[in-house]
């Protein structure tokens, strides 16, 4: 069960309270919330999903009937005219053998009045034409179902970046918090050593040490100065990184570094992984779709059926517009014999993307299986480094008050007391770095597996821990 829904009733004012402000002070909660309202990275992805959701919407129509107007006008060579002397069995008599007063009538019955028109030379027509698909060999259930599978292709892609985001956040959020104890830490050390510089200035006008300790003490001195400024200006770099990321002139982190009691179990994590990871269900959907693009290209090879009809809107008057019927409706088919479309070759390709993708996944399980195994091993090697270095610690910082009284009695020398002073910050900064590490492939181990939710409950309880302190 998550632990993010019984702690987030502690959590601190959310981001938005901060919308107005250019600083702000915020725990990893709210810092991750920030950050999915404002990056546009995630907006963009937001759109992708959007976008192939509409297409996917689109690609309903296609059980649809298509329904349009149609109009034309067309001018002839000359109208179509039926003159009824080219029929039998007029056309086969010959005046001259008719009797001499019927030849006369025939005769004086005028060219025209044998002449039916069928049309005008212009012809103006408008209808409404309407197509309904009925079967399509199971084309369009396979259109279909490839739009469905790329809208998954695109939210597991979204998924994608947003694991690649919160990983980034993690590490730019606590590295504010690691780059000012760092800087911290080196400042603790120049006034150490400033104030040791200035006891051997004092010992050596006394003639109790050698210029060459004073010297060497100054030296360290100006070292760790150039190792301050340094960490101090990857303070104002990690700052700059984290604010910009999240919108802000300025963010100040509240939650802590941490590190767990017990480790998490490898073989949960592995288990997760395989069956919530993003790349899977992306190339899930890639398998789909190679799928559906089979059903599709086979579809070719089958004979499509259709309802058609034709409703006359507006026609000339003519006889031919007379004689033509309103409307009509009909059944057709089409069979596919022979065609330029290459079914068999696309049909082959659609086959070899299917085994593309499914080796794909399987070749993605095995690096994704030997990820978690890796990083999984960095966070207990993380981990052996701090408690480790904490016997380290007891002993830089002891053996620095050893050689401190040492040399304040004047049995040791400025050298000595200055390798002590450079041992324990330098235990300090590694056992410092190590806590970092462990963090960051904490999280990395979290959004491989897709448990968001408990990284972020792991910082609340941490922050009711060290509140409570």
């Amino acid at each position: 069960m998550s632990l993010l829904t019984p702690i987030q009733a502690h959590a601190t004012p959310r981001p938005e309270q901060y919308s107005q402000a250019q600083t702000a002070s915020l725990t990893f909660a709210q810092a991750w919330q920030q950050l999915q309202q404002v990056s546009d990275k995630l907006k963009a992805e937001t759109q992708q999903v959007n976008r192939a959701q509409a297409e996917q919407d689109s690609a309903k129509s296609l059980y649809y009937p298509a329904i349009d107007i149609g109009g034309s006008y067309t001018r002839l060579e000359k109208p179509i005219e039926l003159d009824l002397r080219d029929l039998n069995p007029l056309a086969s008599i010959d005046p001259s053998g008719l009797p001499p007063l019927l030849g006369e009538l025939v005769g004086a019955i005028p060219g025209s009045a044998f002449i039916t028109p069928f049309t005008e030379q212009d012809v103006f027509r408008a209808s409404l034409q309407a197509m309904w698909p009925i079967y399509t060999g199971g084309r369009i259930t396979a259109a279909q179902g490839i739009k469905a599978a790329q809208v998954a292709e695109k939210e597991q892609e979204f998924a994608l970046v947003q694991r690649d985001l919160f990983s980034t956040l993690v590490d730019r959020y606590y590295a504010v918090s690691v780059t000012k104890v760092l800087a911290e830490t080196q400042q603790q050390l120049v006034d150490s050593l400033a104030l040791h510089v200035n006891h051997a200035e004092k010992l050596e006008r006394e003639g109790q040490i050698a210029s060459v300790e004073r010297l060497n003490a100054q030296v360290a001195l100006e070292n760790a100065k150039v190792a301050q400024r340094s960490a101090q200006r990857q303070n104002e770099m990690a700052s700059i990184a984290l604010s910009r990321m999240l919108k802000f002139s300025q963010v100040e982190p509240i939650s802590p570094l941490f590190m767990l009691n017990s480790q998490p179990s490898l073989s949960q994590l592995s288990q997760l992984t395989m069956n919530e990871h993003p790349a899977l269900k992306l190339l899930e959907s890639k398998e789909a779709q190679a799928n559906g693009l089979v059903d599709l290209e086979k579809g070719g090879y089958y004979p499509t059926v259709f309802l058609y009809g034709n409703y006359t809107l507006y026609e000339d008057d003519s006889l031919f517009s007379q004689i033509e019927p309103d409307w009509m409706v009909g059944v057709g088919v089409k069979v596919p014999l022979l065609s330029r479309d290459g079914h068999s070759g696309k049909v082959k390709a659609a086959k070899s993307a299917l085994l593309q993708a499914r080796h794909t996944k399987a070749q993605t399980q095995q690096d994704l299986g030997l990820l978690v195994e890796q990083h999984y091993r960095q966070l207990l090697q993380a981990h052996e480094e701090v408690e480790a270095l904490n016997t380290s610690l007891a002993l830089a910082t002891e053996n620095l008050r050893l050689r401190e009284l040492a040399f304040n009695q004047g049995l040791s020398t400025s050298v000595d007391r200055v390798d002590a002073e450079l041992k324990l910050n330098a235990v300090k900064t590694q056992q410092l770095g190590a806590k970092y590490r462990y963090l960051q492939t904490y999280a990395k181990l979290m959004a491989i597996s897709g448990q968001l939710d408990e990284f972020i409950g792991r910082t609340q309880q941490q922050e009711i821990s060290h509140a409570s302190k």
